[in-house]
């Protein structure tokens, strides 16, 4: 609905309403036809099905057949230790996945508990739910506004719009009518649910109530958008599917060749071999999953997450930490992030051809300097307390804080030129004036819009005279707003004349006295300059979107360089006469949209997300909550509104676009790290799968129980991946191009690493149970061979570190953890030795020194080679 082209008598005839508002009887009507004013709650999945959920996974699956099985035959310790694991993951990801969305809750937060409004003609305060389209609502300053509307009545009315168009200063509202097409953000005769007013008084017509407000319609770009899953979980998914069925097929296989062995063999009683050819088929299966992986990822990802907290970046989501490390394009907000989010004075001009005037030393200014510094003070509501927070309109901020620093308090001046009158700012005059007494006559001091103020100037102050404003002197002054505003400035004039009265109206703003323009913008923070460049060095584009103008957009995304000579700004209606195929071929060069809606940011998001870039979106408004939860990380400002933080992925505590880059790079770290632990879990377990597979070949008896590898693959290689995780930053971390978001977890060198560190950890324990089977008995070979894994396993955290460095050339001592896991690990192992525990991980009482010594000199050798291979054939860096 058009509702700001159309004047209030078409819209009272379109809503079948009247000035007097609705009827109590139509109203209550309209609400059992379309539903109170508010935003429905969607439904939400039970905590039963988010747990049987997590139960889908094919190793999950695998592993519960195995506990079910063992439970069945009796080996119910092994049965209890699989389904605690299972179940407790189940509850972390439950936890995780309850916490995750509540955006709407907090939309719904929103609404003002209730409205005044016109109904029967007469003025009633109801809930704001129960408002309906149609009728009147009045506003005055503080109250949030309940519904959409168009304004019938506009006093001085102020609106800070910012949760909805991202403007950060507050919106002038007028109830005259708008003749063309508009963005939302400038619709300045219509107001919108969940805004707030600042100032002045007004009276809306309702024209939107609940989910068809601008508000509501956000709410249901926010069901829509779709959770995104991080490449970290996508490659896991896909892999544990893969590696689920390749598990059971394989322990099927194993299983069918032993029972045909025991079928073959005739024997009577078949019972005992076929319960040990399913033991040795478990073992396999048991042997190839990680149980402990996703716990150690989750771990490593908390461990990301703390440091990141230590750099002013909250994690919500645990996985967005990995997220980060693959982003390639940074979508984000300009208003706070890449600026300071404070309105400076930065320029000046008086009409004698000079800019940049002010000395700082009051005593040494031009009369024209010290009244225009006199007008930018008095015509002027805002303050600054004792701690320096401010309070009043930005640019009003910015006019006493340029005082101050000019070293003229604001205070002084005020309290030397008390206020007589004033005519308060309207957005219809857009201008204020205030009088006082100043060298002994009285003066009426305006401030207000350079074409506003110049048009009503007939004089102007030059080198300390008042001569008459000339087309030619008009035409520098115009010439030099359009300068400043092509620098993306926010220009003030200021203006005044002797009065013979202080009682003065809107008659006497004219034939003023031009004195000067004023000059400020929302400067960059210092700090970006950098961070922009380590961005653009690291492989990430940087886009910015943001609900200010074109103009300003564009020259602060210049001075960052974030927008080059070639690239493309675009507003969000020029976005929308884009087709979708024009979008994508522009896509790259297009790096400023100014003036979007929420539908913009979210068909941005998407389309690099169709070129298949891992995109990351900044916001702080409410309108940008659909595209927060678009984006593959969404991250929100910590002074921005619940709906945007419930939406995102991260929180930026101090709103800064530095934080975002080191927050790359941690989560760039967090990824290496935890392919480096990935890459140690397997290694080890594809060393025992050969072990079992040329046991099975061979027609040996299985050379581990399944209890002695989950107590390896649970307790004992869980503490070195952990310690693996807490690797520290590798220098080079930023100057990587970001990882291809299709790109395997096995990808580069880390699938040959396995290969080859699972190869000889593989090769030592089948010389450990041949020795043992040879010169020993099967009890033995068995202990044997579950020593040679589990200390080859122990000691592959110091070559685990690093893929292309030996662990001296990495630092030894630069990862403690890594030490203190080792003798973690040797200590548990030393617990499966003692009396008692033996016979629980089948060692049996005759194991002893020489047993051990043969089996720990395997497994340090298999250590010496891989780091003797980093040394003689080093693998190429990517």
């Amino acid at each position: 609905m058009t509702s700001y082209k159309k004047s209030p008598e078409e819209l009272y005839e379109e809503l079948q309403s009247s000035p007097g508002g609705l009827t109590s009887e139509e109203a209550k009507k309209r609400l059992e036809e379309h539903g109170f004013n508010e935003i429905a709650e969607k439904d939400r999945r039970t905590l039963l099905s988010l747990f049987l959920e997590t139960f889908k996974d094919p190793m999950v699956i695998v592993l519960l057949i195995v506990a079910i099985i063992q439970m069945l035959i009796g080996e119910e310790l092994e049965s209890l230790i699989i389904f605690t694991v299972l179940i407790l993951n189940s509850v972390l990801s439950v936890v995780q996945t309850r916490k995750a969305e509540d955006s709407l809750d907090s939309l719904r937060k929103l609404a003002s508990p209730d409205a005044t409004l016109i109904r029967d003609g007469q003025t009633r305060i109801v809930e704001s739910r129960e408002i309906a389209v149609g009728d009147i609502v009045s506003l005055e300053a503080g109250n949030s506004i309940p519904a959409d509307g168009r304004l019938i009545e506009s006093e001085s009315l102020q609106v800070q719009e910012g949760a909805l168009t991202g403007e950060s200063v507050a919106s002038d509202k007028s109830s005259a009518i708008l003749k063309e097409d508009t963005p939302l953000a400038d619709r300045f005769n219509m107001v919108y649910s969940g805004t707030l007013v600042t100032y002045g008084r007004g009276k809306f017509l309702t024209t939107a109530t609940g989910e068809e407000t601008e508000m509501g319609k956000v709410a249901r770009l926010i069901q829509s958008a779709s959770t995104k899953q991080t490449p970290l979980q996508k490659k896991l998914e896909d892999f544990s599917k893969k590696l689920g069925w390749a598990i059971l097929l394989l322990s099927i296989i194993i299983f069918s060749i032993q029972a045909g062995r025991i079928f073959l063999g005739n024997t009577d009683d078949m019972t005992v071999p076929l319960i040990n050819a399913f033991m040795f088929a478990v073992a396999v299966a048991v042997a190839a999953i990680p149980e402990a992986l996703q716990s150690i990822v989750t771990i490593v990802l908390s461990v990301g997450t703390n440091k990141m907290a230590r750099q002013n970046a909250i994690i919500r989501q645990l996985p967005a930490v990995e997220t980060l490390g693959s982003t390639s394009v940074i979508c984000t907000d300009k208003t706070g992030t890449l600026t300071q989010n404070k309105m400076t004075v930065v320029d000046s001009y008086i009409p004698n051809g000079e800019s940049n005037l002010f000395s700082g030393d009051p005593l040494k200014w031009t009369q024209s300097e010290t009244i225009l510094m006199q007008i930018a003070t008095l015509t002027n509501d805002s303050s600054l307390t004792d701690t320096g927070n401010a309070s009043g309109d930005p640019t009003e901020v910015a006019l006493i804080n340029y005082s101050n620093k000019q070293n003229l308090p604001y205070e002084e001046v005020r309290a030397r030129f008390p206020r007589l009158a004033e005519l308060p700012f309207d957005s219809s005059r857009k201008r204020m004036s205030t009088v006082h007494a100043i060298e002994g006559e009285t003066r009426m001091l305006v401030k207000g819009g350079p074409d506003v103020i110049i048009s009503l100037c007939s004089k102007v102050k030059m080198n300390g005279e008042t001569v008459d404003l000339t087309p030619k002197l008009k035409e520098d002054i115009i010439n030099q707003n359009e300068t400043f505003s092509n620098q993306a400035m926010r220009v003030l004039a200021f203006a005044y004349k002797p009065v013979s009265d202080k009682v003065v109206s809107i008659e006497d703003e004219r034939d003023l006295i031009f004195i000067g323009l004023l000059a400020m913008i929302d400067p960059p923070r210092q700090e970006v300059y950098h961070a922009v460049e380590d961005a653009t060095r690291a492989g990430i584009k940087t886009i910015m979107i943001t609900g200010d103008h074109k103009t300003t957009a564009r020259a602060i995304a210049r001075d960052l360089n974030i927008c080059g000579p070639d690239d493309l700004a675009l507003t969000g209606q020029e976005l929308d006469d884009l087709s979708d195929q024009e979008l994508m071929d522009n896509l790259e060069k297009i790096t400023v949209y100014a003036r979007v809606t929420p539908e913009n940011k979210i068909r941005i998001v998407d389309a690099w997300q169709k070129k298949n870039k891992i995109t990351a979106m900044t916001g702080d408004g409410v309108n940008d909550a659909p595209a927060l939860k678009q984006a593959d990380i969404g991250i929100a400002m910590g002074s921005g509104t619940d709906v945007a933080k419930d939406a995102s992925a991260m929180i930026l505590t101090d709103d800064n676009f530095v934080s975002i880059v080191r927050a790359v790079s941690v989560g760039r770290t967090v990824y290496s790290n935890i392919k480096k632990a990935i890459a140690y879990l397997f290694s080890g377990n594809l060393g025992a799968v050969i072990a079992i597979l040329f046991a099975l070949i061979m027609n040996w008896v299985s050379p581990f129980t399944a209890l002695q590898l989950l107590f390896i693959n649970l307790v004992n290689d869980s503490i070195p991946a952990i310690a693996l995780g807490l690797e520290p930053e590798e220098p080079d971390v930023m100057s990587r191009a970001p990882r291809d978001s299709n790109e395997s977890i096995f990808s580069g060198q880390t699938l040959q690493t396995v290969l080859f560190r699972g190869s000889l950890i593989g090769v030592a324990v089948i010389l450990s149970q041949f020795i043992g089977l040879l010169n020993y008995t099967s009890e033995i070979s068995v202990a044997m061979a579950f020593t040679t894994l589990i200390l080859s396993r122990t000691l592959q955290v110091f070559p685990a570190r690093s893929l292309t460095q030996t662990s001296t050339g990495a630092g030894f001592l630069k990862n403690k953890f890594v030490i203190l896991a080792f003798i973690i690990c040797s200590a548990l192992y030393g617990l499966t030795l003692l009396p008692g525990v033996r016979g629980i991980f089948s060692i049996p009482d005759t194991f002893g020194l020489i047993h051990w010594s043969i089996a720990a000199a395997l497994a340090f050798s298999t250590t010496v080679i891989m780091e003797l291979r980093k040394k003689l054939f080093p693998l190429p860096i990517k």
